[in-house]
């Protein structure tokens, strides 16, 4: 892809996700409920993390082209192979004051949360749940996966609050200027891109507790902004890289954005758990294959061999590979491998050497083709195996799995512990339920994007 075709790519993402944050700020002024108002300001926080994602994106592409254009080429070296990353089960434990929890005093403090999870330019929102005293953990059941991701990921967490009233009313949104906003829809791509922006720093700022610059926000949308719909404040956050990737459930810190004066803090523990696990795509899909030879004795001198994982598989033919056969020769390539080619002997210069241990001991094994170009591409794929394998480091120990996240669920109003959900004769269970809005929200949003070309 070359950089004309990769600007457009991005220029076309963001003017898409102006276009879904002027959606959602028109579906926002018209919500008479406080559900209805909570969804669209969580969309619309969302919209401005991945505007402003997505300008850091181009940003950057900017920068590497000038360097290009100056001379300054890309390097040639070897780079690792990206790969999915899966986060899911997240749980966040609270700790409420024991007057609280158990003898259910005090003022009822009400919470509606959620998180925003980013991993380079791609950007997830959670479902919303609505937290009080009756919960002792913070659960949210998505299964968030992010493709193509590098071994140097960072994947932050960050998790949102806003403080819910009972009392509500549509006039509390505040009066939205229409006029303002949907004038701006017969304007150029590149100015609604730059008001998107300047009045998304303005809500980034804002919902994590920053400063905001004078004379960085057009009068026109400043006081909409800051006074349509219910407000998200940043509670909490961390940032996962490739060593927290591990199989099973997993403890990390957080850290604390808020205190207890601010009236849409939690008493969140201090940490939370959840499943990261990460697929390489070396593990995932075989990276090279084709007939070659092994200069071994116990063997057929020709084979068809599959790199893939932690083996190169060695099969009589291509038929047997595709019947599912046990291979002839499992030839081990991990991390440790060492793979060169003969230079001293020129006639032995399509010879490949895999240095490796089977069963505890150094083996080495000799390979060839029928031409040198095949070699060669046998040779770099061979090496680019074991690069991505150092790189990705335990994520290619065994193939994780990914638990393929489902369709979304309701947003449930009161979720409890395991000690709410089990049902008594002396207290029965309750279930209150709200409709999916986050289906209708999708659905009126897609209608208005659809109609606004």
């Amino acid at each position: 892809m070359n950089n004309n075709t990769q600007d457009t790519a991005v220029l076309q993402h963001i003017e898409r996700e102006v276009r879904m944050r002027e959606g959602t700020c028109k579906l926002l002024a018209a919500c008479s409920q406080r559900e209805q108002a909570l969804e669209a300001s969580k969309s619309l926080l969302t919209c401005n993390a991945r505007i402003l994602a997505l300008l850091s994106q181009l940003q950057r592409m900017r920068k590497v082209q000038i360097l290009q254009s100056v001379g300054c080429r890309p390097s040639d070296d070897l780079v690792p192979c990206t790969g999915k990353v899966a986060l899911s089960d997240l749980r966040i434990p609270l700790m409420w004051k024991d007057s609280e929890y158990f003898k259910n005093k005090g003022e009822l403090h009400r919470c509606a949360v959620f998180c925003l999870i980013q991993c380079g330019t791609e950007i997830h929102d959670t479902d919303l749940v609505m937290v009080d005293r009756t919960l002792t953990d913070i659960c949210f059941e998505d299964t968030i996966i992010f493709n193509e991701v590098s071994p140097g990921f960072q994947l932050r967490v960050e998790l949102y609050s806003s403080c819910v009233v009972d009392e509500f009313s549509p006039g509390a949104i505040g009066s939205w200027r229409v006029s303002r906003l949907g004038g701006s829809l017969g304007c150029s791509s590149g100015k609604k891109i730059r008001a998107a922006f300047e009045s998304a720093a303005v809500c980034g700022s804002i919902s994590s507790g920053g400063d905001v610059r004078s004379g960085s926000v057009p009068p026109a949308l400043s006081p909409d902004l800051l006074t349509l719909g219910p407000k998200y404040n940043l509670l909490a956050h961390t940032t996962l890289r490739i060593e927290h990737v591990r199989e099973g459930f997993k403890t990390h810190d957080l850290s604390l954005s808020a205190t207890e004066d601010n009236p849409f803090w939690l008493p969140l523990y201090g940490s939370m758990c959840c499943c990261l696990v990460a697929q390489p795509l070396c593990m995932i899909q075989p990276v090279i294959s084709g007939q070659i030879k092994i200069k071994d004795c116990n063997y057929p001198e020709t084979v068809y061999g599959v790199l893939k994982r932690q083996a190169l598989l060695c099969y009589q033919s291509q038929e047997d590979l595709e019947s599912q056969d046990n291979p002839l020769l499992e030839i081990p390539i991990r991390k440790d491998t060492v793979v060169c080619m003969s230079d001293r002997d020129p006639a032995n210069c399509q010879n490949i050497y895999i240095n490796t241990q089977r069963q505890g001991e150094d083996i080495t094994y000799m390979l060839t083709t029928y031409m040198l170009e095949d070699t060669q591409r046998w040779r770099k794929a061979l090496c680019q195996h074991i690069y991505s394998m150092s790189h990705w480091k335990q994520c290619c120990d065994n193939l994780m799995k990914i638990q393929m996240p489902s369709s979304r669920k309701s947003v449930t109003m009161k979720q409890g512990s395991l000690y709410h959900e089990i049902a008594t004769p002396s207290s029965p269970r309750r279930q209150t339920e709200v409709p999916d809005l986050n289906t209708d929200m999708r659905s009126l949003l897609s209608t208005y994007y659809k109609e606004s070309y």
